[in-house]
């Protein structure tokens, strides 16, 4: 219990101290999320009519349960995001990396907003709907887990650049201390990227294969 407390005031305390980078990238990341969905209305009829052909053609493989399986799912989910992950977390290391990291974190918002834009453009109410079941609940978890990473990964490069200017003297903590810090964030966002993979894989399917019985009538 103690050090459930002593977590929880760590964390606190790093939202505190780093408040003004996570605003930062979270208005960044609801600009690509805006961005997105700009993109569905400035598509031409055409365009959407060859996206929705696909999306069809998507709805009627899972109404016919002729999708993936749980475990490819889960392994595809899983390695596309700690693949994305894991290369802002080595963005971060780099220093030079970390307008890269800013850019990655707005085409995630932006693949976010243009896919439930999308959805909601073609279908009205059962896009959002089906938007809301697909693609909010792993996305929960998701969405922080990004949040985060890119937080910490700006943090860490700009400590590592006062560090490199700063007299050793002065320095407030050791680099390898500031790294097995950084190591722990990633360990613990790869947990919360499990869950969600596991929820795309197994508990998504089914939700989705009820809805689009509605959808497509």
């Amino acid at each position: 219990m103690r050090k459930k407390q002593q977590l929880q005031t760590i964390i606190k305390q790093h939202i505190k101290d780093q408040s003004s980078i996570y605003l930062f990238v979270f208005v960044l990341f609801l600009m690509g999320v805006i961005f997105g969905a700009i993109i569905v209305n400035s598509m031409n009829i055409n365009q959407k009519e060859d996206l929705y052909y696909y999306l069809s053609r998507f709805f009627g493989q899972v109404s016919e349960g002729k999708i993936a399986s749980s475990i490819d799912m889960f392994k595809q989910s899983f390695f596309h995001n700690m693949k994305y992950l894991g290369l802002m977390w080595v963005l971060g290391i780099s220093i030079i990396g970390l307008p890269v990291i800013l850019v990655m974190l707005f085409i995630k918002g932006m693949v976010v907003g243009f896919t439930v834009g999308f959805l909601v453009n073609q279908l009205g109410w059962k896009g959002f709907l089906l938007s809301f079941v697909t693609v909010l609940p792993q996305n929960i978890l998701l969405i922080p887990a990004f949040i985060v990473m890119c937080a910490v990964a700006i943090s860490f490069s700009l400590k590592m650049v006062k560090q490199l200017y700063m007299k050793k003297t002065l320095m407030m903590e050791s680099p390898f201390s500031m790294f097995m810090k950084y190591v722990v964030v990633l360990v613990s966002i790869s947990l919360f990227t499990v869950i969600a993979s596991l929820f795309e894989a197994y508990a998504s399917p089914m939700l989705m294969k009820s809805l689009v019985e509605i959808v497509t009538r």
